[in-house]
């Protein structure tokens, strides 16, 4: 039986940068009665709080929710509130040669935005992520601007050469996550395997960028069973299903589509 079900967040729970809708909340609520719940991202701490724990009802239901931000490099969990168990933390050099290779890997590419809303490169501690059109942008204009990866991906190729000893992966709509080799979200998982003592087998991973190169391919990885999905709507329903294997009966009339 499954015990524990892990998600990303921008793609897959929500559109980038925006917080779960209605009936996304009514989902994992119901979620968390039944099984452990996992939301593991390239978002920071803050875009948790904005995104989904903003959205969730309070109070023990949430010490079934594990946090994850930057990819799996910090962990949060919750006891009489939310708790920092780690951050695996850059250092000061680390961070500045990531950073400067990241702005020559853009120009060297020739995809650099003329236009863009906020900055480009986020120090987020564990992990340096850069979005393309910065991290401001309306979400209309990142789902055109890269929606195949390949901008991304002539990215990714020419950063791996200057950083060989980093973990460079893409995700969401207009972002290359970059974390120490081997912290990445299969190392998430595998801390959610040790801190919680439920086996990888045990778990499903729930994500949009489940492909080579993406930044839930890692939690593929694991071993843990995977589903891709094309966005939120599909999630939803894959939550459904997951509902009714497990209910014990509270949710059997499903959930409405009302989307207020």
């Amino acid at each position: 039986m499954k015990k524990l079900v892990a998600f990303d967040l921008d793609g897959t729970l929500a559109e980038s940068k925006a917080a779960i809708d209605k009936q996304m909340a009514e989902r994992l609520a119901a979620l968390l009665t039944v099984a452990k719940v996992a939301v593991i991202s390239g978002g920071d701490w803050p875009q948790f709080e904005k995104q989904v724990l903003a959205y969730l009802p309070k109070g023990k239901r949430l010490q079934n929710l594990s946090i994850l931000p930057t990819c799996g490099t910090k962990f949060y969990q919750y006891k009489s509130g939310w708790k920092q168990l780690y951050a695996e933390n850059f250092s000061d050099k680390q961070k500045q040669k990531i950073i400067s290779s990241l702005e020559q890997a853009v120009d060297d590419s020739g995809f650099k935005a003329k236009k863009t809303w906020g900055e480009t490169i986020q120090d987020r501690g564990s992990q340096v992520t850069y979005s393309g059109l910065g991290q401001a942008a309306p979400l209309a204009e990142k789902s055109k601007w890269d929606p195949g990866f390949s901008k991304r991906a002539k990215i990714k190729s020419l950063l791996e050469k200057m950083i060989p000893g980093f973990a460079i992966n893409l995700g969401g709509a207009t972002s290359i996550d970059v974390t120490r080799k081997g912290i990445d979200k299969k190392y998430g998982m595998f801390k959610l395997r040790d801190v919680l003592g439920i086996a990888i087998g045990e778990m499903i991973f729930i994500g949009d960028a489940i492909f080579p190169g993406g930044n839930d391919y890692p939690a593929k990885q694991s071993g843990a069973f995977s589903v891709r999905v094309s966005g939120p709507d599909e999630t939803k329903r894959v939550i459904e299903g997951i509902i009714a294997c497990l209910d014990d009966g509270k949710f059997k009339k499903g959930f409405n589509d009302d989307k207020s």
